[in-house]
């Protein structure tokens, strides 16, 4: 009788352990921990036995903030090399809008000095037919000695046409050289003549045979001249008897 007694409440403290665990499993299971097997649990526990510790399974969690950031690096490189290559060719298109204005601006200015020499060579070429005309008005007022009246009048009238003729030629620049007594200058005069003499320096411009013309610092016409020499040694007869002798 004593036995069955034992037996009897060894049976219900090992079903009040299993109803405490199969609570326990219950509550762990609410809260989201692991659970035990409940035929685990209806299993008497001896005390000598050592059971090993339940693992908890951990679930893995990927972070996708790593792959995030690796994609908004790749942007982000990918931008920079777009920003790169933009500004190059920005710079080259600067570069480029540069020479353009420089060459055009060289043009411009080519094209401009190229007018300007070719209206003054067209300019030179027309007052060259024209100076010849002066100088046969100059002859003439110097070779023409008017003797009457009729004469006088004939000679003043072609000499105010002379008049308007140099007076336009001024108004467009044209001047005439002053050559006589001036040293030879062979950028301005044309030697046609020498003459030895004592009375001026070697040298220098005694006569001024065809006037010459410029035109600003151009040269239109040069000027013919006759040009001042070194006197020539005079001999006297003594030199001349000595020369003799020795010879």
């Amino acid at each position: 009788m004593i036995d069955e007694a034992n037996q009897h409440e060894n049976v219900q403290s090992s079903a009040s352990d299993a109803s405490e665990v199969a609570g326990g499993a219950a509550e762990g299971a609410a809260i989201g921990e692991p659970t035990l097997d409940p035929t685990l649990a209806a299993t008497p526990i001896d005390s000598d036995v050592t059971t090993p510790p339940v693992e908890t399974v951990q679930t893995a969690v990927v972070d996708p903030e790593p792959f995030v950031v690796s994609d908004g690096g790749a942007a982000l490189s990918e931008k920079d090399s777009e920003i790169k290559l933009l500004k190059s060719q920005l710079e080259e298109r600067t570069n480029q809008c540069v020479r353009i204005a420089a060459d055009f601006d060289n043009y411009r200015k080519r094209t401009q000095r190229e007018r300007e020499d070719l209206e003054l060579q067209v300019k030179c070429s027309t007052i060259n037919e024209l100076l010849p005309v002066v100088d046969n008005f100059e002859r003439a007022r110097s070779h023409i000695k008017p003797q009457t009246d009729q004469e006088t009048t004939i000679h003043k009238s072609y000499q105010s046409v002379y008049k308007q003729l140099v007076d336009c030629l001024k108004r467009i620049g044209v001047a005439p050289m002053r050559s006589e007594g001036k040293e030879f200058d062979p950028s301005l005069h044309e030697a046609v003549m020498r003459q030895p003499t004592d009375e001026h320096p070697e040298g220098t411009v005694m006569e001024e045979l065809v006037r010459g013309y410029v035109l600003g610092d151009r040269v239109l016409r040069h000027a013919l001249v006759k040009v001042a020499a070194a006197p020539e040694p005079v001999i006297t007869s003594e030199e001349a008897d000595q020369s003799g002798v020795e010879n």
